[in-house]
């Protein structure tokens, strides 16, 4: 896929999680929850079965995320991952992966199987 595709895809998907709040302290932050999003979410696309895979994924694959966001930290890793994403309501995040998905391809059915299972909306 082109950069010029991929690019507003994956800015399109940022603003859609826009709508999850970070609630951590801003001074005790190293990595943006955007940059924790960016990262598991194209992590479990790229095939990653859990949060040790979609660390390592980072790690490799840093130059792709940065030309999306900064990640002046490097990405957080597998002991972090877990402590991040349980900080967010789990509707909440599928309800924006979701709106994601649905604004990727609007004519497409109200169905997304996820996981080898379907959702029904």
């Amino acid at each position: 896929m082109p950069e010029t595709a991929e690019k507003p895809r994956l800015r399109l998907l940022l603003d859609h999680f826009a709508l999850i709040e970070d609630d951590r302290e801003g001074w005790r932050v190293a990595h943006p929850l955007s940059e924790v999003l960016l990262l598991v979410v194209c992590g479990t696309i790229a095939a990653g079965d859990d949060f040790e895979d979609i660390a390592d994924w980072g790690e490799d694959n840093v130059a792709f995320l940065r030309r999306f966001l900064p990640y002046h930290h490097g990405v957080p890793g597998s002991r972090w991952l877990p402590l991040l994403m349980n900080r967010i309501d789990p509707g909440l995040f599928a309800n924006c992966f979701q709106s994601w998905a649905t604004a990727m391809r609007p004519d497409a059915p109200a169905l997304v199987a996820i996981d080898g299972k379907t959702s029904r909306g």
